[in-house]
């Protein structure tokens, strides 16, 4: 049910990383929402947060927090494991929810999301979309500057060998592709508005952990289009995007992680003379990601714009990458 222009009341589930740092300021600088509420396993470290970040109530439980009446929608930071379980449990409490990425282990599990009650949002946390400079940068594409886009390249790495982070856990989901192979696969499907056909993938493995740590991946997207990509948590931090037309090549130089509040850079080159001397740099205004994806979210609750990418996206999204998995068994390509 919509809520017309109701200010949307968040609540927090745990102090992840992610969410204080980045989600929570984005939400409490959204025009349409404020965070009212956080949880955590331990009431001592959400009164902490709640002190630090403006929030009202704490909650020891996360199930205090979602018995709340007035509390509207949830923010879903958890480890991935627990993506799925909670997110339905916030639904069943009468909740909408925005989740991290990824909404799932595997599309078998965020297939339980699509028969979720209609009148209950739920959107996987990819905020990127919701950035300024890829709104843009679709936009050159779909003015034909680029002429036709037929290849997309990404990188995106960072290095992190603490056998105690959950990201070094395969068991509940840890590895690259994941924490971070996720964006640049949705970089392809939003870029050129179209589903791959097939993937290839390349991984090695830590062998202690276990989990993915340098993977790559092509994904065909058909009629001459393809998205090449590589990811790692073991490499130097470094992230970018290229696509490339036939008349020109747009590049997004930080793709991912854009700086809240900052202006960031986007180039276009026509290709007329090497080492970037061609390419002109564009300037997209500062922006804060986070806050545009809560007021997408937000907007939907309220009943102005339709909730641009629900469930159905976000299992089409681990259906990929499972296939990527699948590829890495089967050692060679594999149809979707």
């Amino acid at each position: 049910m919509a809520q017309e222009s109701k200010t949307i009341r968040w609540g927090i589930l745990s102090t992840a990383k992610i969410g204080v740092e980045k989600v929570i300021p984005g939400i409490q600088r959204s025009r349409t929402g404020r965070a009212v509420a956080i949880a955590s396993r331990g009431l001592e470290r959400a009164e902490a947060a709640a002190n630090e970040l403006g929030i009202d109530k704490a909650y020891g439980s996360y199930e205090e927090l979602l018995a709340d009446p007035d509390i509207d929608a949830i923010y879903n930071p958890l480890p991935n494991h627990m993506h799925v379980p909670l997110t339905l449990q916030a639904v069943e409490a009468g909740k909408h929810v925005l989740c991290e990425k990824p909404i799932a282990l595997n599309a078998d599990e965020a297939r339980q999301l699509l028969n979720l009650p209609k009148d209950r949002l739920v959107a996987e946390g990819f905020m990127v979309r919701a950035h300024p400079q890829w709104i843009r940068a679709r936009d050159i594409v779909r003015s034909g500057a680029l002429g036709d886009l037929r290849a997309i390249q990404s990188f995106f790495s960072y290095f992190n060998d603490d056998p105690g982070n959950i990201r070094n856990k395969p068991e509940i989901g840890g590895g690259a592709l994941l924490d971070i192979g996720c964006y640049p696969m949705v970089t392809g499907r939003y870029f050129f508005e179209a589903e791959p056909k097939r993937v290839l993938s390349l991984i090695d493995r830590d062998p202690d952990f276990g989990t993915d740590r340098l993977s790559s991946a092509i994904m065909d997207f058909g009629n001459g289009r393809r998205l090449d990509f590589t990811v790692s948590t073991q490499l130097v931090p470094y992230q970018r995007v290229n696509l490339f037309g036939t008349k020109a090549r747009l590049e997004i130089m930080i793709p991912f992680n854009a700086p809240q509040g900052e202006e960031v850079t986007i180039r276009l080159d026509d290709g007329s003379g090497f080492a970037d001397v061609s390419a002109k740099p564009e300037t997209i205004g500062a922006s804060d990601q986070y806050a545009e994806l809560a007021d997408v979210f937000g907007q939907a609750i309220q009943g102005k714009i339709d909730l641009p990418y629900g469930p159905a996206d976000a299992v089409q999204n681990m259906a990929i990458l499972d296939a990527m998995f699948e590829s890495e068994k089967a050692d060679g390509w594999v149809s979707l």
